[in-house]
């Protein structure tokens, strides 16, 4: 292309924005979709919301470390740039290849995200991205630089500058702008300079090692050592305040062989494989987890059933309660907050809302019992997938110094959804069967989203991931720390990209180098409908995997009885009225107490329906001791009756009513005699029920009626409840309808601020209205119905919302105007009294 063929090059960022294709500004617009939150009235605006501070630190905190990397080369270079100059600054005076390679697209990528804008010979980074990363005493670099020459003279005497010049072996000059130039000229020259430091003591050099890498700043007294004297004298360090000196940035520059950052890091760290198994076997350990987390939720909600803990005043569980949970689920304190979280965000546990508020079951717990495992289980990885509220940091401390309370507020992190897909989607992106090393997880995450500043004391994106990945084995996403089959599908991901390893893993050890490159396309997050198919197939791959719930249990002579594998629920639901579990694993065993024989009994079962239901679902006969067990306590049962006076009971015979009378255990119940058969308490039924249950006897309760009132297993429910929703990090990006729309809004409302108007209208000042009459607008509404032309107007809607539209006139009657509206791309009304003016365009405005 000639010269004369050439596009100017753009003077802002609103021009080269204006100069991009839909495609582009599309791709700026998911990248940073903020700033269409609102949708800017066009181009200009998009530019300067583009360069506010905020959106400027968000867009570089989402740049990996290699764009990084470049942003804060240019920050340290002239501006603008020539690529040229970016190329020596990134490659130093021995290009790195790999270097030389990447670093067109970190340009590209700079560029995309309007963070950089100029062609290669121009380019200049924004101003609020070079005002972040450009050194100052304040806010060091991270390249590590100091100032220019220029930058740590401003200020100094001319005769001090005059002195440095002559010292450095360069003629003096009439003037201090021409004396820096020259010195800033010494600097970066590689020849002259070399001749220069050839020269300087081997203590003077010591000096500008120590400084080179930064940080470039050093105390000097007020007399300096000859070593120090010999550098400040030529310039090679520069006072910036009283007793402290600067090496200048040409200076380092020269030492570092060009180089802005000591280890440039054009690819993202390898991940290594630290152990290789075959799929079958990550597959089957994942589906042994998968079991043991619906196991451990379902015994979860068991256990609160009757009513949870209460909920604290600032919300959630005490200490107390977790370890309490934690001991009941036979797990440590970390894991018990984890399964407690997770039962919270797939909506299965809420608070109840009652004056004495605890937290309990909700009515979508009872639907999920109803479902398939594998379909229970993709609901609680859906959950897991999306949730920001992040149980690691139970236990942990707010910015109040509070201590962070499982369910209780303060948990919730915004980023965790996303570090959780993007560490499974690094074990997709390795051979199946392969488990990565943890180390190399959290070096490659800490490459695409480096720490800057003071967030390097706070890696929470690191602890997010370490969280991950163990919250993912224990969830059965992946085995043996390997992403099973169905964690793939869980992500919407292809099959395995490559082939694992014939061999077993060797130890733990052996570290097994997994490449990829860095360009390749990350796995995106699905969308809603994407996920709830995902989640399907998910539940499809794990189904044939769990072991297949039972019908029968083994009964043994000792009152106990042996499940080998899950059982069916209603099986399991009857099991666990009628015994007590006693230890649990790859097989249950409950054992039979009079207790839980009474349990039973309460629930309405009489002592044949016990005997028939263990008769059907035992491969081994009834014991016999279990047999006079359920018969000797369904004699007793309901032979004391207790209802409601304050309390009393009632008994056909009379002297177990004298026994009990007789006995001291009953002093607490305030029972005296009514009739031969009838006694009066003072305690509550409930109390009475207890106290006689204590002293050996089986009671039964009765209604008003005299009819035995029987207290069925029925679980204490909240009223409906929605599982908490996710706390968004940031706008969400928006979708190709929204992206259009916005498109189309932005081109129309810059075509209404840039069309050039017809000579005599009034001035475009941009940002401002037209401002016409009523009569004058009104006039040339009239004039445009009849010759067809294009007019640009002034707008203010009902909410008092200001816009400049350009419009097509089609007819005006009754104190409005129907036109075409480029701006909407459709046929609108508008009320004249809200127009603010009106000006006519130019015939070449389109």
């Amino acid at each position: 292309m000639s010269t004369e063929d050439r596009p100017p090059a753009p003077r802002s960022l609103a021009e080269a924005l204006r100069a991009r294709g839909d495609a582009a500004l599309g791709a700026l617009l998911r990248s940073r979709p903020d700033l269409i939150t609102p949708v800017p009235t066009d181009l200009t605006q998009l530019a300067t919301r583009a360069g506010t501070r905020a959106s400027v630190v968000r867009a570089l905190e989402r740049l990996d470390r290699f764009a990084l990397q470049t942003a804060e080369a240019l920050a340290v270079a002239a501006d603008p740039a020539a690529y040229g100059e970016l190329l020596g600054l990134m490659a130093g005076d021995d290009p790195d290849p790999a270097v030389v390679a990447a670093l067109p697209h970190a340009v590209d990528q700079l560029r995309e995200q309007a963070l950089v804008w100029g062609g290669d010979d121009r380019l200049r980074l924004v101003r609020t991205a070079r005002e972040l990363l450009a050194p100052s005493p304040q806010h060091p670099s991270p390249t590590g630089l100091g100032p220019t020459v220029q930058e740590a003279t401003a200020g100094m005497s001319p005769g001090r500058i005059q002195e440095i010049v002559t010292a450095a072996g360069l003629a003096s000059t009439h003037d201090s702008v021409s004396a820096v130039t020259a010195l800033a000229g010494l600097f970066t020259d590689r020849t002259r300079m070399a001749a220069l430091l050839a020269d300087a003591p081997a203590d003077s050099l010591d000096v500008l090692e120590r400084l080179v890498w930064g940080p470039p700043y050093g105390q000097v007294t007020p007399d300096p050592a000859p070593r120090l004297r010999w550098l400040l004298d030529r310039g090679l360090l520069l006072p910036t305040a009283p007793g402290t000196v600067v090496l200048p940035r040409e200076v380092a520059l020269h030492l570092r062989r060009g180089l802005a950052h000591r280890a440039p890091e054009p690819v993202p760290p390898v991940l290594e494989a630290a152990a290789v198994h075959r799929p079958q076997v990550v597959d089957s350990a994942a589906a042994g987890q998968a079991y043991t987390a619906l196991a451990t939720v379902e015994e979860l909600l068991k256990d609160w059933d009757e009513g949870g803990p209460a909920v604290l005043r600032a919300g959630g569980l005490s200490v107390r309660d977790l370890k309490r949970t934690a001991v009941a689920l036979d797990v440590p304190e970390p894991a018990a907050a984890f399964w407690v979280e997770l039962a919270y965000a797939a909506g299965l546990i809420a608070s109840d809302g009652e004056a004495d508020e605890r937290y309990a079951a909700t009515p979508a717990y009872d639907e999920w019992l109803e479902q398939p495992p594998a379909e229970r289980w993709s609901r609680l990885v859906t959950a897991w997938l999306a949730a920001t509220r992040t149980a690691g940091l139970v236990g942990g401390r707010d910015a109040k110094d509070r201590t962070l309370s499982a369910l209780g507020p303060g948990l919730d992190r915004s980023a965790a959804p996303e570090v959780r897909h993007r560490v499974l989607a690094l074990l997709a992106g390795l051979p199946e069967g392969a488990a990565p090393a943890a180390g190399s997880v959290l070096a490659r995450l800490r490459w695409e989203r480096p720490l800057r500043g003071d967030r390097r004391e706070d890696d929470l994106r690191g602890r997010l991931a370490e969280w991950a990945l163990s919250e993912a084995e224990l969830l059965g996403v992946t085995g043996r720390g390997a992403l099973s089959a169905q964690g793939r599908a869980l992500l919407g991901a292809p099959a395995t990209p490559a082939p694992a390893p014939e061999a077993e893993p060797s130890g733990p050890g052996d570290k097994l180098p997994v490449h990829h490159h860095h360009r390749t396309a990350p796995l995106a997050p699905l969308s809603p409908a994407e996920q709830a198919v995902a989640s399907a197939a998910a539940a499809r791959l794990l189904a044939p995997l769990l072991p297949e719930p039972l019908d029968h249990v083994l009964l043994q002579a000792d009152l106990t009885a042996v499940a080998p594998g899950p059982l069916r629920r209603p099986l399991a639901d009857m099991l666990g009225v009628l015994a007590d579990v006693e230890s649990k694993g790859g097989a249950t065993v409950y054992r039979f107490t009079p207790g839980s024989v009474r349990r039973a009994l309460d629930a309405g079962q009489a002592a044949s329906d016990l005997h028939t239901f263990l008769a059907a679902h035992s491969r081994t006969p009834v014991p016999q001791p279990l047999a006079y067990l359920i018969d000797d306590v369904a004699r007793r049962h309901g032979h004391l009756r207790v209802g409601a006076a304050s309390a009393y009971v009632r008994c056909d015979d009379d002297a177990v009513l004298s026994e009990i009378l007789a006995d001291k255990r009953a002093a607490g119940l305030g029972l005296r005699r009514l009739a031969p058969t009838v006694l009066a308490a003072q305690a509550d039924p409930a109390g009475l029920l207890e106290g006689l249950r204590a002293m050996g006897f089986a009671p039964a309760a009765e209604s008003a009626e005299g009819d035995v009132l029987i207290t069925r297993a029925l679980a204490h429910r909240t009223p409906p409840r929605t599982a908490p929703e996710p706390v968004p990090d940031g706008p969400p990006v928006p979708d190709d309808t929204l992206l259009a729309a916005a498109l189309r809004a932005i081109r129309a409302g810059d075509l209404a601020s840039t069309a050039p108007r017809k000579p005599g209208a009034a001035p475009a000042v941009q940002g401002e209205l037209p401002r016409t009459g009523a009569a004058e607008t009104l006039a040339t509404m009239q004039a445009a119905v009849l010759t067809g032309e294009a007019l640009w107007i002034g707008y203010v809607n009902a909410e008092g919302a200001a816009s400049q539209r350009v419009i097509a006139p089609v007819r005006v009657e009754g104190g409005f105007v129907t036109a075409y509206d480029h701006t909407a791309d459709e046929v609108r009304t508008y009320p004249l009294h809200r127009i603010t003016g009106v000006a006519e365009l130019a015939d070449d405005a389109g």
